[in-house]
């Protein structure tokens, strides 16, 4: 008989709505293996009351594939879609070999070939893939590492603060006015100006963008930006280099114009630079303009600086990949982007305040006494 829902294999496939999510999700996910992925769409369609024939030629495997999972799965469920576990020849490696002590020698990051050499020394023969199997398995990974920086700052939290609350539009304890603003500002210094020496290929069907990898160094240039956080409007100005006299051309650009000429007060986010740092840049910003009130992030905190985020959009947007002729084809680029920008953006959902700066920063004192 041909119908293939006639025979005793073709068991009914009756799937409930979590096991249904966890194929589908299992199916779309781009790591799944491709076994398990045939796998799951053979009970998919089982389940959607297709016949074995019928999936067998819809996946294209073979009729018997599809009786073998469609079976397991109608036996015990979705956990029978792994791998059954394999027998072989026992471990012929003790745990003691595994964890071979390599402290003796002056490397500080080993190679698998190292570490196989390094074991065949001392008399256990290991291929490269085996240990490298051995790494891969274990809940250790002693080669991968994250820097931190610790809080040096005892007066962290309070300066911090003060940038939080002013994007939540409160200073001192008090509501900012409709004629107040923020501004976050900083440079982007060292943006160069990349001349390939063959030309960028456009992406096309199938292939990326190919872009060459020989260039020729045109020049680098400063890029300043003050971005306006509750408005999203930014400001942007190139200069040869980073100093006091460009900050303050910056700042210029920015208070000369409406509405932050008239207002009340313009407060100035920065960082510690070296063109903005300490007191002196705060009497030379307030004597310029009596308006502007400079506060600084404390140090190792420009990640509370708005505007780096606007510089992580102009490095992804702008300058990747970096192809131009000449300094002025960068500064043309820069302009153009942030007239765009103007035009089509709206603030950052910044969402950080100072309670969860709190909590953060209680974690980090629990787990620094833990240590």
């Amino acid at each position: 008989m041909s119908d293939e829902s006639f025979r005793p294999s073709a068991r009914p496939i009756m799937l409930s709505t979590s096991d249904r999510s966890v194929l589908e999700t299992m199916v779309r996910r781009g790591s799944t293996p491709q076994k398990m992925v045939l796998r799951s769409l053979i009970v998919l369609l089982a389940a959607d009351s297709h016949t074995n024939a019928a999936i067998a030629a819809a996946i294209d495997v073979h009729l018997d594939t599809v009786r073998k999972w469609r079976g397991r799965f109608h036996r015990d469920g979705i956990d029978a879609l792994a791998d059954a576990p394999r027998s072989g020849r026992p471990p012929i490696y003790t745990p003691a070999d595994i964890a071979a002590d390599t402290h003796e020698i002056p490397i500080a990051r080993w190679s698998t070939p190292e570490l196989a050499t390094r074991m065949a020394s001392d008399g256990i023969t290991v291929s490269v893939s085996t240990v490298r199997r051995w790494l891969d398995e274990d809940a250790l990974k002693p080669w991968q590492y994250r820097s931190w920086i610790a809080v040096r700052d005892p007066h962290f939290e309070v300066k911090a603060s003060v940038v939080l609350d002013l994007y939540a539009r409160r200073y001192a304890a008090k509501a900012l006015g409709e004629n107040e603003f923020v501004i976050s500002a900083d440079e982007k210094p060292s943006i160069q100006a990349r001349d390939r020496y063959h030309r960028t290929i456009a992406a096309t069907p199938r292939h990326a963008m190919r872009v060459s990898h020989d260039y020729r160094r045109r020049g680098a240039v400063t890029y300043l930006a003050a971005y306006d956080v509750h408005t999203a409007r930014v400001f942007g100005r190139c200069e040869a280099s980073t100093g006091i006299a460009e900050f303050t051309a910056l700042v210029d650009q920015v208070m000369t114009c409406e509405p932050y000429a008239s207002a009340d007060r313009v407060f100035w986010v920065v960082d510690n630079g070296s063109s903005h740092r300490g007191q002196a840049a705060i009497d030379r910003l307030t004597a310029r303009y009596p308006n502007a009130v400079m506060v600084h992030t404390p140090v190792h905190a420009s990640w509370l600086n708005q505007v780096e985020i606007y510089f992580s959009i102009v490095q992804r947007k702008v300058l990747t990949p970096n192809d131009f002729p000449d300094l002025a084809a960068v500064e043309n680029r820069l302009r153009a982007f942030a007239d765009r920008y103007n035009r089509t953006a709206t603030p950052f959902a910044w969402r950080y305040t100072r309670r969860d700066l709190h909590r953060q920063l209680k974690r980090v004192d629990e787990c620094l006494e833990a240590a």
